[in-house]
């Protein structure tokens, strides 16, 4: 398996699995403290729906996660020379700044704030990159 396909795969499993907003972190904090079940049965009993689903999709929609994009094969292997490089000077900016826009939907521009561009874009790639690396 290549490391695209091993990061493709890690990506789709984690997005699989995180919170999509907020409603889902509700369902997982009541689940954890007993509150879904105590909910589910006394709802059971009255042959009623606790109506938790629709509100959990309520609160996804109203409050949603940010969750980037995956990285296209070409942009993992552009990011991979990126980071990898052994060079402390960042090649092509531009490219970086063009993929955390569309990984992030943002529309952040180049400025002349070196640290700027490192801690607000660079990183962040570099962060994903290595989440699911």
């Amino acid at each position: 398996m290549s490391d695209y396909n091993k990061f493709k795969a890690n990506f789709e499993y984690h997005k699989a699995r995180s919170s999509k907003g907020f409603g889902d972190t509700v369902e997982k904090i009541t689940k954890a403290t007993g509150i879904k079940k105590a909910v589910d049965t006394i709802a059971e009993a009255l042959d009623t729906d606790c109506g938790c689903d629709k509100r959990k999709k309520k609160l996804n929609e109203s409050f949603p996660y940010l969750m980037p994009e995956l990285l296209t094969e070409d942009e993992f292997n552009f990011l991979d020379l990126t980071f990898n490089n052994e060079s402390n000077k960042i090649k092509d900016p531009d490219r970086i700044l063009q993929i955390y826009n569309r990984v992030f939907k943002d529309k952040k521009k180049m400025t002349n704030c070196s640290p700027c561009f490192v801690n607000t874009v660079y990183n962040k790639l570099k962060a994903i990159y290595n989440e699911y690396k």
